[in-house]
């Protein structure tokens, strides 16, 4: 298949952003566009600014962040890029009721999108694995060192700028959304050739399906495994015992998080299958907004998560403090009255003796 130059195919195709003359028209009433792009901007202002500060956080203790705070950061850095390289596209489009940027903002705009969030869905699953083996595989849940969490990262950007560039070479394209003022994968290709059915299949197995079964497949082992274990944590030690909650809090969370990013994403996913392979503009322009909407909220949940995390490390910390604290007293008066019998020991026997002399 063939592109050209405005990024239509070669075929007999026609996609649906052809079909109305101007693709770059809002399909929207002022009215929807201005509350989109309020609603937008709100997102991506609290999106950066969250994102924001915990990468400033995490900058001012770069040295002593563990692997798992690394996958964190990673995660904040995905969604901190996606909030301030398109969101203030999407606004001033929607203030001006069409695209303003043509087709090469277009191609950008649906790059950036697309490069972010599967970074964002990729390095979730990373720290679902990561999460697995520690609960259900403690043996191998402890070799994960900052080298290798370096190694995934390096990872995580390869490979969601591999997808995001191939339809910039060629296979696969970028387009108009059905309602004008936002750009995305070209969904539509599969309907037609098998190159972009090809296409589409290979983006939706390797950076949707792929992942998020790994994840949901990680946390149902995690939920049997915390059942299972229950009695074994009751005969833990109190270090031990904190240690494991820990864990356990810290999975909870990695779980919000990825639910959160699902449950955003999913509606946008449905309906963009559902454009590929359903029949022909079979979509209500009304219907593809709300998806793309939710969607465009993903990034912003994270960073209160995160309070969530200080919280409970905190609270963990605090706890742990006090059980050593009071450890260490008990520690402190057995020694003290062990020191005090060794003490009087040697003077009891001296009176001992003594008694022994003298009735001598």
């Amino acid at each position: 298949m063939v592109l050209t130059e405005n990024g239509t195919s070669g075929s007999d195709y026609v996609p649906h952003y052809l079909l109305q003359g101007d693709p770059f028209t809002s399909k929207l009433s002022r009215g929807a566009d201005i509350i989109a792009a309020v609603y937008i901007c709100i997102i991506g202002v609290m999106s950066a600014t969250g994102n924001g500060y915990v990468l400033y956080m995490a900058f001012k203790r770069k040295t002593k962040l563990r692997p798992p705070e690394l996958m964190t950061v990673n995660l904040a850095l995905f969604d901190f890029g996606i909030s301030v390289s398109g969101k203030p596209f999407f606004v001033a489009s929607s203030l001006s009721h069409r695209w303003l940027f043509g087709w090469e903002g277009c191609r950008y705009y649906g790059w950036a999108g697309f490069f972010f969030g599967c970074g964002s869905l990729v390095t979730m699953t990373l720290v679902s694995l990561d999460r697995y083996f520690k609960i259900c595989h403690l043996r191998y849940g402890t070799w994960l060192k900052r080298r290798h969490a370096f190694l995934a990262m390096v990872f995580i950007w390869l490979y969601a700028a591999f997808w995001a560039t191939m339809p910039l070479v060629g296979w696969g394209n970028y387009a108009p959304e059905p309602f004008g003022t936002s750009c995305t994968l070209d969904w539509w290709l599969a309907q037609a050739s098998v190159s972009g059915q090809a296409f589409v299949v290979s983006i939706l197995f390797f950076c949707l399906i792929f992942p998020t079964v790994i994840i949901v497949f990680s946390y149902v082992k995690i939920i049997f495994k915390v059942k299972s274990s229950a009695k074994e944590v009751s005969h833990f030690d109190s270090r031990n015992k904190s240690s494991h909650n820990l864990e356990i809090k810290l999975t909870k969370v990695a779980m919000l998080i990825c639910a959160g990013f699902l449950i955003a994403w999913i509606p946008y996913a449905v309906v963009s299958v559902w454009s590929a392979f359903g029949e022909q503009d079979s979509v209500p322009i009304p219907v593809s907004v709300i998806p793309t909407l939710l969607a465009k909220s993903a990034a912003m949940y994270n960073p209160f998560i995160y309070q969530v995390i200080d919280w409970n490390k905190t609270c963990i910390k605090s706890s742990c403090f006090k059980a050593l604290k009071e450890q260490k007293q008990d520690n402190s008066s057995r020694l003290y009255s062990i020191s005090t019998e060794l003490k009087e020991a040697p003077a009891k026997e001296a009176g001992i003796e003594m008694r022994k002399v003298t009735s001598s």
